[in-house]
């Protein structure tokens, strides 16, 4: 019988610094839902070293993409075996990464330019391989070694600690389904009371359990904090704790993961 299951949602940045925090909301399952218990700010990545060597059990979904599109890697010649490609990238400087992908995308045509994985389309994510708007491939390679480093299951595709879980998220995938209006901006000035607005009535939609995922969420003391922050990354880090309340009400069927090509991953939710 497991203890009390700890369950986190992770906005993660490629360069956290202390106006750009990775920032986590954790909580515990609720009888309807998700229970808010904790905001956390982390502006460096020893801090999230640190946090990942916490111990289980506990469930985390994360939002960077876990791997590369299969058509992207075979065009490049790059190892199909999921830990020998993560080491290949790994090895490769950022610089090196970008020019490699603009090469690719520079080969092929308008419309037509970025390779997408499989789970890309019922998310309605951005390509994993997208170096800018967002920078998700520099996600990945800051973000996948110190998983793997800090011992942590990447279910379904890398093993380690049972009691430590990591699945794949996309806040948007909550997000869009309650409201396609922009809720958050990075620039102070523009973090406008009509953004304000779309943040609460989110928040709100949450907590009455009206979203794609149907779970209500109990934000507690914290629902001013989420309301109040421009930069959304709050709400970005709840809607990753949602999406680990619906994977655990799965745990006995995968977490709701349909079968994936595990050289890809997939998007806990699509």
């Amino acid at each position: 019988m497991w203890p009390m299951m700890q369950l986190h949602g992770i906005d993660f940045t490629s360069a956290p610094r202390r106006g750009k925090a990775i920032t986590i909301a954790s909580g515990v399952p609720g009888k309807a839902g998700f229970t808010l218990q904790s905001l956390t700010s982390l502006h460096d990545f020893s801090g999230f070293e640190t946090w990942l060597g916490r111990p289980g059990p506990w469930l985390g979904v994360f939002d960077m993409p876990f791997s590369l599109p299969r058509e992207l890697v075979e065009t490049l010649g790059w190892p199909t075996d999921w830990a020998l490609l993560m080491d290949h990238f790994q090895s490769l400087a950022r610089a090196d990464v970008r020019l490699t992908f603009e090469a690719f995308c520079d080969a092929r045509a308008v419309g037509n330019k970025f390779a997408h994985r499989a789970t890309d389309g019922p998310a309605g994510s951005s390509s994993s391989m997208k170096w800018v708007n967002p920078p998700v491939a520099y996600m990945l390679h800051a973000g996948v070694p110190r998983l793997r480093e800090a011992g942590v299951t990447l279910y379904g595709m890398h093993p380690g600690d049972p009691a430590r879980i990591a699945l794949e998220g996309y806040p948007g995938l909550v997000a869009r389904s309650i409201s396609r209006a922009s809720y958050k901006n990075d620039e102070r000035r523009k973090q406008t009371d009509a953004r304000r607005a779309v943040r609460q009535a989110m928040l709100e939609a949450l907590q009455n359990g009206e979203h794609c995922l149907g779970l209500r969420l109990d934000a507690g003391a914290h629902r001013q904090a989420l309301i109040d922050d421009g930069s959304g990354d709050l709400l970005d880090a709840v809607f990753c704790a949602m999406l680990a309340a619906w994977a655990w009400q799965r745990r006995d069927a995968q977490y709701g993961l349909p079968a994936f090509d595990a050289l890809e991953g997939w998007i806990v939710g699509a």
